[in-house]
């Protein structure tokens, strides 16, 4: 039985490689990104297999209709990735409301429009998987990506709560977490920073945004392998809830899960002294 994926973000980086992993597997995949000929040109004309379509995923009007053409030309979706997003860099201080806006209008609002057009069509059929791609900076902040995490530690948290609320159904959620992958996260069009620059900051922000330049490229992560993974995953009758993708996320994971719980040991008698007595 063909499956039939429905990905966001698709006319390059990882969201290329999920449809073109997928349309290997024989599945059916509706392939959408902001622009349907960058799509095209990426993956290919429609065919039996294949339905491209123009999806600004911040548009909730867009994302129900693109739900509706999948269900016209393939009458079901199996498996839901979130995957369109970018990141907006820069300290905190010098970015604005405006930034914060953007930003969690394609990575967290994005995902709402998109998972509310789809849920009642998975939901009745009583199956499914949702990805939701989030970020090593979903589970661990770092300098410049204040903005960045926010919106994926929000995913998150999204995620895990939504996983509870559809297993009744038969849906599973995973989150999925890459570390530093060799797509097009670090070029020009996927990042954006801020423009309000302040002396302070000037020392540190040259130095970090050339180390994000030197890194472009040189990414261990294959993001071909990423791919290949969650069409395992998608087969998997107990998939994760969150998959970590990459060694460097993995250590990195490693080493924040110990972080808490000797923080946790350390001040767990504060803690728990804070309960009442009634």
């Amino acid at each position: 039985m063909q499956t039939t994926w429905f990905i966001t973000g698709a006319s390059r980086g990882l969201g290329a490689n999920i449809a073109e992993a997928a349309l290997r597997a024989g599945d059916r995949v509706v392939a959408t990104g902001r622009k349907r000929e960058d799509v095209s040109a990426r993956l290919g004309q429609d065919s039996e297999q294949l339905l491209s379509l123009t999806l600004d995923v911040a548009d909730a009007t867009q994302a129900q209709a693109a739900v509706d053409a999948a269900i016209k030309k393939f009458g079901t979706i199996d498996v839901l990735v979130n995957n369109a997003g970018y990141g907006h860099l820069g300290f905190f201080e010098e970015t604005t409301m405006q930034d914060m806006q953007a930003q969690l209008s394609t990575n967290l609002f994005g995902t709402f429009n998109v998972t509310w057009a789809a849920l009642p069509v998975m939901r009745a059929a009583r199956r499914g998987r949702i990805f939701n791609v989030s970020s090593l900076a979903g589970m661990l902040g770092a300098e410049l990506c204040s903005l960045y995490s926010a919106s994926k530690f929000a995913l998150e948290g999204f995620s895990e709560s939504l996983a509870k609320e559809v297993a009744p159904f038969g849906l599973h959620v995973t989150i999925v977490e890459p570390g530093p992958f060799r797509t097009d996260f670090l070029k020009p069009e996927s990042l954006r920073f801020g423009d309000k620059p302040i002396a302070d900051y000037d020392e540190r922000r040259a130095a970090l945004r050339a180390s994000f330049e030197q890194r472009n490229g040189q990414q261990p992560g294959d993001p071909e392998k990423l791919a290949e993974a969650m069409i395992k995953l998608a087969g998997d009758p107990k998939p994760p809830l969150r998959f970590i993708a990459g060694s460097i996320a993995v250590n990195a994971a490693d080493a924040k899960l110990a972080a808490m719980q000797a923080e946790l040991k350390q001040w767990r008698d504060v803690s728990v002294s804070t309960d009442g007595t009634y």
